[in-house]
């Protein structure tokens, strides 16, 4: 008895500092974790993420750190490699069956820390033009330009070309026109330069083109191309004032924007005298 107590004395005092690097494995994941979390948290929340899915990534963080140095640390003093593969296939057989949804949940992280776009953006995605209402982690919800409410995927969200919107300073607007043939096209182009100087959101860097490019059917035809600063108006108001200020100044300059005209020439046929 006495030599089971004294073998089972060594024993313990040769594990030692097996337990005291496993106690101390252990709590340096757990500080870890919780720093890391919080970390993560603040990251998140200056990136506008919603608190629902601040918390739930932190957790997620917290403890796959935490679960970690467990393991970590019972390696100290068993074989934990027949455990490990048996997670392994535990997780291969769980992550096949819910593939489409960790595509989506991954894709979704993915987007709450890359950051393309944020809630109230106007963006355009998959072919869905609108402002983001929700960044979930398995959907992104969208109200469109024609008010429908659209759950994109994520997977599908960070698969697409992204358009945003609201991140563009200075946007691009172009204006078709055409003019009647007899119209002098130099004056065309100055008051035409002249009137976008009054459009609200015109800029005049870059500089505004007006391109003569086509002898239409009926009309010369003309793009006109100016830069809109989108936190003073939207494109597409900006392209009606254009339209119709350039409209009136064209009206008092007498200058005459066709209808397509088309000529139908006709021809009389003279009737054969039959002489007999």
């Amino acid at each position: 008895m006495q030599e089971y107590f004294s073998t089972l004395a060594e024993s313990i005092i040769g594990s030692i500092p097996n337990i005291l690097t496993a106690i101390l494995i252990v709590a340096i994941s757990i500080y870890a974790g919780i720093g890391l979390s919080r970390l993560l948290k603040r990251v998140l929340k200056k990136q506008d993420a919603e608190p629902g899915v601040s918390h739930l990534l932190s957790q997620i963080l917290k403890w796959t750190i935490i679960s970690i140095g467990i393991i970590a640390a019972l390696q100290r003093f068993f074989d934990v490699t027949a455990f490990l593969a048996g997670l392994g296939i535990l997780g291969f057989t769980i992550g096949f069956a819910l593939q489409n949804i960790m595509q989506n949940f991954v894709s979704g992280i993915i987007l709450l820390v890359q950051q393309p776009f944020k809630v109230g953006h106007v963006v355009g995605i998959a072919g869905y033009d609108g402002t983001v209402l929700k960044i979930g982690l398995r959907t992104t919800e969208m109200k469109t330009l024609d008010g429908r409410i659209v759950f994109l995927p994520n997977g599908d969200v960070l698969a697409q070309p992204i358009v945003n919107y609201t991140r563009a300073d200075l946007r691009r607007v172009e204006l078709p026109i055409g003019v009647a043939y007899d119209s002098d096209t130099e004056v065309i182009r100055t008051i035409i330069l002249d009137e976008l100087k009054n459009v609200k959101g015109y800029v005049q860097t870059p500089e505004p083109l007006v391109v003569f490019h086509t002898f239409g059917a009926s009309s010369i035809d003309l793009t006109v191309y100016f830069w809109d600063d989108t936190s003073v108006a939207s494109p597409p108001a900006a392209k009606d004032e254009a339209l119709t200020r350039i409209h009136q100044a064209f009206k008092k300059s007498n200058i005459e924007i066709p209808y397509p005209v088309q000529v139908v020439r006709t021809q009389e046929r003279k009737s054969a005298k039959i002489i007999k």
